[in-house]
């Protein structure tokens, strides 16, 4: 069994080539689809991607072309230079037979791949009618040329280098486009995104693996990564997708017992011994599972961040993040005799693992 990975080594290392699978994707925008099958009718889809040619980002787009009815689609890759130089360059086939090859552009300049119109005149549009250039720069999203792509862009899709997460996130946020990325699942707690999650401006996408699958360059060598299918594999936990897409899965109220009912059947052995805990320096009991939240509860609550898996946004309000009144972790005490006030004073506090504060809405 391969270690698990380290995707704050890749942060850190800005080792970021991650190829999400084909079926991640599929999978993801199913789930869109399903809710409204018009969501990519008449839109231009914006794919930043590391190499267009064999993006499944690209080939999923572009042979789904006709049956989404997009108007538009491009792609657009950083240049090699940009890339680590433990990862040898070498243009592919498809670029060195094109009457548009350039031996200095290759390197140094990014690609973008277009797909609106059908130009081998077979009278369908699909991944054959791909048209492709070199971009002016190397395709960075923070440069002009690629802003205009951004606002030329209805959807954006992709796999951003988790190094630059939070800022590729603003910056397509700030840009009022709507958008599916995927990101790890820590991100959830990061300044910069969960006020966006609070605010009902971004939620988690519709899937989840604890073990996603990443093909990784064949000259890279990680801990986690493996040969599959004859494929350098590296897989990831907990990677998620965050968006501003609609689907289906936001729409199902959580099935909860009451209070009573909890204290006396929950599944949970924690919650039948020991109730709900209050906090110590925040009004709110301590809910240690999304399945134990009392389903008649009216105050505030503390709850994991697995909690944004189930959440519809017409059950409950997110309040806050963490923090009690005193600025500190949301912290209980534990008493093992009941009388909760000395406990307190001999300072046995619990801190739990990251908590999102909830309030049920009134229905």
């Amino acid at each position: 069994m391969p270690k698990q990975p380290s995707l704050h080594r890749a942060k850190r290392e800005k080792n970021d080539e991650f190829y999400t699978q084909y079926q991640d994707i599929e999978k993801e925008m199913n789930a869109y689809l399903e809710y409204n099958p018009d969501v990519f009718k008449d839109k231009t889809i914006w794919l930043p991607c590391d190499d267009p040619e064999w993006s499944n980002f690209t080939k999923y787009f572009a042979q789904n072309f006709e049956n989404f009815g997009i108007k538009k689609l491009i792609s657009t890759s950083y240049a090699a230079n940009s890339k680590p130089k433990d990862i040898p360059y070498q243009p592919t086939l498809f670029e060195i037979e094109s009457p548009k090859f350039d031996k200095k552009k290759t390197r140094s300049h990014g690609k973008i791949f277009i797909l609106e119109r059908d130009i081998n005149k077979d009278k369908k549009i699909n991944i054959n009618d791909l048209e492709w250039n070199y971009l002016k720069g190397d395709g960075d999203f923070r440069s002009s040329e690629i802003k205009k792509l951004r606002n030329e862009a209805d959807i954006i899709i992709t796999n951003p280098p988790f190094s630059l997460f939070r800022e590729f996130l603003a910056w397509i946020h700030d840009a009022k486009k709507q958008f599916a990325i995927l990101g790890g699942q820590n991100a959830i707690t990061y300044k910069e995104v969960f006020p966006l999650i609070k605010n009902g401006e971004v939620w988690l996408g519709a899937t989840y693996s604890t073990k996603m699958y990443f093909a990784v360059p064949s000259e890279t060598h990680r801990v986690g990564s493996e040969s599959i299918n004859g494929k350098n594999m590296q897989f990831l936990g907990n990677i998620r997708w965050y968006t501003n897409i609609d689907h289906g899965r936001r729409h199902q109220p959580l099935a909860l017992m009451t209070m009573s009912d909890n204290l006396k059947f929950s599944k949970h052995k924690e919650i039948r011994k020991n109730g709900y805990r209050k906090y110590d320096n925040y009004d709110a009991i301590e809910v240690p599972f999304t399945d134990a939240i009392p389903s008649d509860y009216k105050e505030n609550m503390g709850v994991p961040i697995s909690f944004l898996d189930k959440h519809d946004p017409s059950q409950f309000k997110i309040i806050k993040f963490r923090k009690g009144k005193d600025g500190k972790d949301l912290t209980y005490t534990v008493s093992d005799n009941g009388d909760i006030e000395r406990e307190r004073e001999r300072g046995r506090k619990i801190t739990p693992y990251f908590r999102i504060v909830i309030r049920r809405k009134e229905v």
